[in-house]
C-alpha cells in the first residue's frame, strides 16, 4: 500500500506576504510545488530543505512563521 501525504513549508517575505511550498508524499517519492510561481521539483532526499532554499532565493522570503 502506497502512503500518501502532504505538508508544507511556508515563510514571509520581507513585505508580509506569505510564501507556501507543499511537500507532497507518495511512498518513497517526494515532489515539492511552490503555491507562489508554480516551481516544481522531485526530492527524494531533505525536501524541506529545499523548499527553504527555494524560499529564501526565489522569494526572498526568511521569516518562519511559527518563531
Amino acid at each position: 500500500m502506497v502512503q500518501i501525504g502532504t505538508s508544507r513549508v511556508s515563510r514571509f517575505d520581507q513585505h508580509g506576504r506569505r510564501h507556501v511550498v507543499q511537500v507532497e508524499r507518495k511512498g518513497a517519492q517526494r515532489t515539492i510545488r511552490c503555491d507562489t510561481c508554480g516551481w516544481r521539483r522531485a526530492a527524494q532526499f531533505l525536501p524541506w530543505l529545499k523548499a527553504e532554499e527555494h524560499l529564501a532565493e526565489a522569494h526572498q522570503a526568511t521569516v518562519d512563521p511559527s518563531k
